[in-house]
């Protein structure tokens, strides 16, 4: 029993209530609220493409510059979305999105998740609504937490030593966007040949899949649009937490100087996950891999950070409560949005990359 908490079932009813109205009254009236906005650019490329002939990546939301900007093989994944109507693609979107992340908790929790009750998973899921990562993943109506499911279904099966189908996770997750391909690069440090080979063939298979069923997008993406950052927004934007979005804010990024933070945190990566490995602990090694490819990753937009809720699960399950508590907070807050207009000065390197700061933070003493 944690000291300060309710013991009866009224009190704890209660206490659910309040956190519920409190969390309600905040998410409705503080947050940045994205109108599904990238739900419509899949919505509306897929359309397109299906129903008007157009080019998958041709399609822009109209009124502003942006279009489609994942691997052909997520315009494949997603065309059941032809079939419906922008309103019920966002009631499946948000189904799907509430369904992997109950198998996101249920992952992280582990044996144990039975001992907290309806009364802590309400308590949890009250936390959870705060989180901005998470709160930016559905109201976009991203993919995210799809992703890191189908990974951490693979981390789960390594734990068990259920490995025939390790890395099939994987492997759909790098093919559908580019960010987890670094968790192939996680069993190859691990060792894991066997694992690595099946999300590697996976990862091909996919995108080969998607070559077929439209050459011309896949060559247009392989070699024009991957290249092209503008497609996916201004390097120097406050949502850009990665390595690359620090150094845009404070001027024109040098490539060599990117290039060379990205080795040296790759290479912290691949020690410690190494470790973790050694020890039997794929949680922190799948916590650390998320918290890598967040940092390295040109464009971490904030809502990209549900990556690091493995990195609290594992601080939790360590016992450390406080240092989770007190990081977890300050990203509940959006408080990198103070420097929208202005990210100059000692403030602004400070606070601009606060989530960038802590990301770092955890991948050193995680």
């Amino acid at each position: 029993m944690i000291p300060g908490l309710p013991r009866t079932d009224r009190g704890r009813t209660l206490l659910v209530l309040l956190l519920a109205t409190v969390v309600t009254a905040f998410t409705a009236t503080v947050p940045l609220l994205r109108d599904w906005f990238d739900l419509r650019v899949y919505y509306g490329s897929i359309d397109s493409w299906v129903h008007h002939g157009g080019r998958i990546y041709d399609y822009r939301v109209p009124g502003t510059t942006y279009g489609f900007t994942y691997p052909p093989f997520a315009a494949v994944v997603m065309l059941p979305m032809a079939l419906l109507d922008l309103r019920t693609a966002i009631a499946a979107a948000l189904l799907l999105n509430l369904a992997a992340l109950a198998v996101i908790l249920r992952l992280l929790a582990g044996p144990s998740w039975r001992r907290h009750g309806r009364y802590g998973w309400a308590l949890t899921a009250c936390l959870l609504a705060l989180f901005e990562p998470l709160r930016d993943t559905f109201s976009f109506g991203q993919v995210n937490l799809l992703l890191l499911a189908l990974v951490l279904t693979d981390a789960t099966l390594l734990a068990t030593g259920r490995t025939r189908w390790a890395g099939i996770g994987i492997g759909l997750a790098a093919a559908i966007k580019l960010t987890p391909a670094l968790f192939i690069g996680l069993l190859l440090v691990a060792g894991r040949w066997r694992a690595a080979a099946v999300a590697t063939t996976v990862a091909l298979g996919a995108t080969g899949v998607a070559a077929w069923v439209d050459p011309d997008a896949s060559r247009f993406y392989w070699t024009e649009a991957l290249w092209d950052t503008d497609r996916v927004g201004r390097l120097g934007y406050v949502s850009n937490q990665s390595v690359q979005g620090i150094l845009a804010r404070l001027g024109e990024p040098d490539r060599a100087v990117w290039a060379a933070a990205v080795a040296l945190i790759c290479a912290v990566w691949a020690v410690r996950a190494r470790r973790a490995v050694v020890a039997e602990d794929w949680t922190s090694a799948f916590a650390l891999t998320g918290l890598a490819a967040c940092l390295v990753s040109p464009i971490t937009w904030v809502h990209h950070l549900v990556w690091l809720l493995p990195s609290f699960a594992v601080l939790l399950r360590t016992g450390h409560p406080r240092i989770a508590g007190a990081l977890y907070a300050v990203l509940c807050t959006s408080v990198v949005w103070l420097w929208f207009d202005d990210a100059s000065g000692a403030d602004g390197f400070l606070g601009s990359n606060t989530y960038a700061w802590i990301t770092l933070g955890l991948l050193l003493w995680l």
